[in-house]
């Protein structure tokens, strides 16, 4: 395992662009708390963006209409430009798939979004489908909303219409993942120590009650091909499921703090953690085993101080869709973005009281949400990747790393195809 931590002088490590940045309007005199930014998404082809700008509100901006804003207007934008408002019962739906601004009022404080495509073809778990409310078409896209009373809303992008309220967590609903494969399968992590499987195309049936975690549920993620979810906690908990069977397939021991962001990489063959314990992991998550740890501490800070208040927790993290690049946004005011080959950072960006991000659908910005329910932008780095990382992404493209590890060719060609450090 790599050790990679911050021993450079930051200064001398390029800065990132800034894009653009979406002001939070001015919170009311007597709301003290609840406007944070917890959560941002992009939509999986690209056409929205949405974030959580605190106070039960979520927008929802067309993103190529928000990067011409930042190129005819520069890069400060206010959050509460002029935009149609929906309401929690109700919305005048438009053009459905004319891109619009929407302001959503989702009654409660907003902890997680995820937006969900359909695919026709794939089709529910469910046997009796003929009964069926709702059939989501070819051109379908939902934003799941995860509230503060363990509630979870289901609106219609396009129109702004809730379809679904899914009700059965009895805590925080922390973080929303859908199954990448067009299947509306919907996985939700909560404060109530479960994590809940949902059906869409099933009416929001909820199909599997996953427990393990002794404590808080952090974050969740499915890889790409939908087979494996996983789920991190407090207590240091890094869980793997299978999702075909609903069980478990590992724990990932390493971390020394709660840890509270996952993300896996754009070919399933590599996992990133983020901990309060000043890390980023990056896990071979079919062995289990480490290949790098991103340190936001020099030196790195030992067990009991790693477990403590350290003024580094890291807040959240983000693989690249080149599968080069991992984002990391930490408390020390500063967002980095390392190269999963190098030993430091190769752009940083300064950002205060940061507490989540995202990488664009196309890769190209990074979105950061805000204490102040604000999100800033930057330009991620463009680099040429080495023909040996375009052949580990292209291979895995069809056959997983269970299966790469199997092929019969020379060794030197399976090190050459293969993750390691």
């Amino acid at each position: 395992m790599a050790s990679f931590s911050p021993r450079v002088n930051e200064k001398e490590i390029v800065r990132s662009r800034t894009v653009g940045e979406l002001l939070a309007p001015a919170a009311p005199f007597d709301k003290k708390c609840g406007g944070e930014n917890w959560t941002v998404a992009f939509a999986p082809d690209g056409s929205y963006f949405a974030w959580s700008q605190g106070y039960r509100i979520v927008k929802l901006v067309p993103w190529s209409q928000c990067l011409k804003n930042f190129l005819l207007h520069g890069s400060k934008n206010v959050a509460n430009s002029s935009c149609q408002k929906l309401t929690r019962q109700n919305s005048n739906g438009g053009q459905k798939n004319k891109p619009r601004e929407h302001i959503i009022d989702c009654g409660d404080i907003v902890w997680s979004l995820a937006f969900g495509s359909s695919v026709p073809e794939k089709q529910s778990r469910c046997v009796n489908i003929e009964w069926h409310r709702f059939r989501f078409g070819q051109d379908q896209l939902l934003l799941a909303t995860g509230l503060n009373n363990g509630r979870i809303k289901i609106w219609d992008v396009y129109t702004g219409k809730l379809l679904l309220n899914l009700v059965d967590h009895v805590e925080v609903v922390r973080d929303l993942t859908f199954a990448p494969d067009g299947s509306l399968i919907l996985v939700s992590a909560s404060r109530d120590k479960t994590l809940r499987v949902w059906d869409l195309k099933d009416d929001g049936n909820m199909m599997k009650v996953l427990r393990g975690h002794q404590n808080w549920v952090y974050s969740c993620a499915f890889s790409p091909d939908s087979s494996m979810l996983c789920s991190v906690g407090a207590s240091k908990a890094v869980f793997l499921w299978n999702m075909d069977t609903y069980t478990m397939i590992r724990k990932l021991e390493g971390h020394h703090h709660d840890v509270v962001a996952c993300d896996f990489s754009p070919d399933g063959a590599l996992l990133a953690t983020a901990s309060y314990d000043t890390r980023v992991y990056v896990w071979d998550p079919h062995s289990g085993d480490i290949l790098m740890e991103f340190g936001h501490l020099f030196p790195p800070p030992t067990p009991i101080f790693a477990g403590g208040a350290n003024d580094r927790w890291v807040r959240a993290v983000s693989f690249s869709h080149d599968g080069l690049h991992v984002a990391s946004l930490a408390d020390d005011k500063m967002v980095r973005f390392w190269r999963i080959d190098e030993d430091c950072p190769v752009q940083v960006a300064p950002l205060s009281n940061g507490l989540c991000c995202a990488f664009s659908t196309d890769g190209s910005v990074l979105a950061a949400g805000t204490h102040d329910g604000s999100v800033y932008f930057w330009a991620t780095p463009r680099q040429v990747p080495s023909l040996q990382h375009l052949c580990r992404m292209s291979i895995r493209r069809v056959m997983p790393t269970q299966e790469v590890q199997k092929l019969p060719v020379p060794s030197k060609v399976l090190e050459f195809l293969s993750y390691r450090v």
